[in-house]
């Protein structure tokens, strides 16, 4: 995408959904995005859907995903994406390893790279702030919230910069 329309694009963001592959993860799926998030303009994905066949949920929309440490290998899901929106720069990544310097780690992977935001999953913990021009953002997870006190997802909102917000499901 080159063009920005006037009004900001909407990015719906999940991770760490760790879901199988059925009618109702389908519906739940298709349900965070038209009943919580809408309108959206796109969705990332950034990894452990667990069933890449899932990603046909949002059929209409354009997704991006990621593979996550328990997703199968997939056509066209790739380990770690670079997408570019007018004139900013998404890296998209999975993560690895304990929640302690998984940002660093992440970022490391794109350090050849100038990126404005910075997307990824794995820990569970949601995430939105900026560092040294970069925003870090996880959307933690919709189905497993670990040790947080909540499920949530995430939404980026790309105009004159990119903004993101973490929605708590409950």
């Amino acid at each position: 995408m080159n063009n920005l329309p006037d009004s900001p694009l909407r990015i719906a963001v999940l991770s760490d959904t760790h879901l199988p592959d059925s009618a109702d993860a389908h519906a739940f799926l298709l349900d965070l995005i038209e009943d919580v998030l809408a309108p959206v303009d796109m969705i990332l994905h950034a990894g452990d859907l667990v069933e890449p066949d899932l990603l046909s949920a949002f059929d209409g929309y354009p997704v991006h995903a990621v593979r996550g440490n328990m997703d199968p290998a997939a056509p066209g899901v790739p380990m770690k994406k670079i997408i570019k929106i007018g004139n900013y720069t998404i890296g998209m990544i999975h993560g690895w390893g304990p929640p302690e310097e998984i940002e660093e780690r992440a970022h490391a992977e794109f350090s050849s790279v100038s990126l404005d935001c910075l997307v990824y999953g794995h820990s569970h913990i949601p995430v939105c702030h900026h560092r040294e021009g970069v925003l870090f953002f996880n959307p933690g997870s919709a189905t497993d919230r670990r040790s947080m006190a909540y499920h949530s997802i995430g939404l980026l909102e790309i105009g004159h910069g990119i903004q993101g917000t973490i929605i708590r499901l409950d």
